[in-house]
């Protein structure tokens, strides 16, 4: 039985062999010897796969020494779905990771289309802030250029003229008011800083008070009842051994202190009454008039047909290491109190930053002043403050190169609207004077808004 199972097996492969050498033969004609060969291929595995099927129940899979299959077994008969290796897993686990999980991302184009990498994407943004980086830049330049720098001759005619008017008025009051206790007269402000921009139109001229150092004293603003920092009062002292008028400036006390005002309205007598500017701007070649109020303590000098000065007289005092000048607080109701004078420490130390590494902090405030100047929007904010913007960000900031202005000047507008949000703007040299502390609510709105408004295009601001 078992030979004739055999016999018939061998029959049966003969015929299968047969008809497999018959297609091959003709295949060659019709198809060519390309298409014969790979007739011939998948012919051999159908026959492999119907000789094992039919062998499987008495031939089992042979395995070598090494525990491999046989080489007599194709190699695609050991692939099943349900046999997967520890790196096949790790393949399979990483590349679901980086499937999409929302419907919307199956969309056939992400097949197609491959997205530009997070760091390519990065570089292109750098890229295009870089480019506008660089158009700031060179407009900023420009702008400085065309707007903000004042010709050297303009400004050294505008300074002779100062010097000219200091030198008469001081004359007149040594003549007329010769019991007057003053200090030298000297001139100040942006122009004589090299900080004036657009046009070398105003000036201050101090005028130091001599106070005796055991009749006056100074009381902060934090500590009185209008709680203002930046201001004092200067009280009168011990007036049961030094009764009144044992100091000259008594005659400018008002409830037991010092004030400012009555020491400006004793100069304006002087200024606006006493002295005939006309006769004394013929004399020196130019045009001498009292500015127009609401300007108490200024004259207007025109010293070229188209060009004009305001010179400002500014009372001023020292007692210890605490100066102050007569520049009254914007509210009425504290027109007693004496100004901090932080001006002059503000600017040197601004120009030492800059000396220190040649710097443009004095160059973006000049920018920013001229910005502030040709826009009414912004004319609410002084000098001072943005001075002390710029020296908030040199503590933020080391690198104030030429090149970094524009950079600079973007954080600049970004310091103002944060500091405008907050509503205090602490003095670098004292941080608990609030420089924006005489603006009221409308003004700030007014200028955050401005300054915001800005940020898209800074180029705005240079237009003016």
């Amino acid at each position: 039985m078992a030979g004739a199972g055999q016999r018939k097996g061998k029959k049966d492969d003969n015929g299968i062999g047969t008809a497999i050498d018959f297609v091959l033969s003709n295949a060659r004609l019709v198809l060519g010897v390309g298409g014969a060969a790979m007739l011939g291929i998948a012919t051999l595995a159908v026959k492999r796969m119907y000789d094992r099927a039919i062998s499987a129940p008495s031939s089992p899979t042979r395995l070598s020494q090494s525990g491999k299959r046989s080489w007599e077994e194709p190699n695609w008969l050991g692939s099943s779905s349900r046999l997967l290796t520890q790196d096949m897993k790790t393949n399979l686990s990483r590349s679901l990771q980086t499937l999409p999980t929302d419907a919307s991302a199956a969309d056939t184009d992400f097949f197609r289309r491959t997205k530009p990498k997070p760091s390519a994407k990065r570089s292109q943004v750098e890229l295009k802030k870089s480019r506008l980086r660089l158009s700031l830049q060179e407009k900023l330049f420009a702008y400085y250029r065309r707007k903000v720098a004042i010709p050297a001759d303009e400004q050294a005619r505008a300074k002779q003229a100062a010097v000219d008017i200091c030198t008469e008025l001081r004359s007149f009051l040594r003549a007329k008011l010769p019991d007057m206790p003053l200090r030298d007269m000297y001139l100040s402000g942006s122009l004589y800083d090299d900080l004036q921009v657009v046009t070398a139109d105003h000036i201050q001229l101090i005028v130091p008070l001599m106070l005796e150092q055991n009749l006056w004293s100074c009381i902060p603003g934090e500590d009185t009842i209008m709680n203002i920092p930046g201001f004092y009062l200067v009280r009168r002292e011990n007036p049961e051994y030094f009764p009144r008028g044992s100091s000259y400036w008594d005659r400018c006390v008002v409830g037991g202190y010092l004030s400012p005002k009555a020491v400006a309205d004793t100069f304006e007598k002087v200024v606006a009454g006493s002295i005939n500017w006309p006769a004394i701007g013929t004399l020196l070649d130019y045009v001498i008039r009292p500015a127009a109020p609401p300007a108490d303590l200024t004259l207007e000098v025109q010293y070229d047909p188209e060009r004009h000065l305001f010179i400002d007289f500014l009372p001023s005092l020292t007692l210890g290491d605490i100066i102050l000048v007569a520049k009254p607080h914007r509210l009425a109701q504290n027109d007693n109190l004496w100004r901090l004078s932080l001006r002059p420490a503000e600017t040197a130390r601004l120009r030492a930053l800059d000396q220190c590494d040649s710097g443009c902090r004095c160059l973006c405030l000049k920018i920013l002043k001229a910005v502030c100047k040709s826009n009414p929007a912004l004319g609410h904010l002084t000098a001072s403050q943005l001075t002390n913007v710029i020296l908030h960000l040199s503590q933020e900031e080391s690198n104030w190169s030429q090149d970094m202005l524009a950079d600079r000047f973007l954080q600049a507008l970004k310091g103002l609207i944060r500091y405008l949000e907050a509503g205090v703007l602490p003095s670098a040299l004292n941080p608990k004077v609030n420089l924006f502390s005489e603006l009221t609510p409308e003004e700030v709105d007014e200028l955050g808004y401005t300054l915001y408004s800005s940020l898209s295009e800074p180029e705005v601001l240079l237009q003016t």
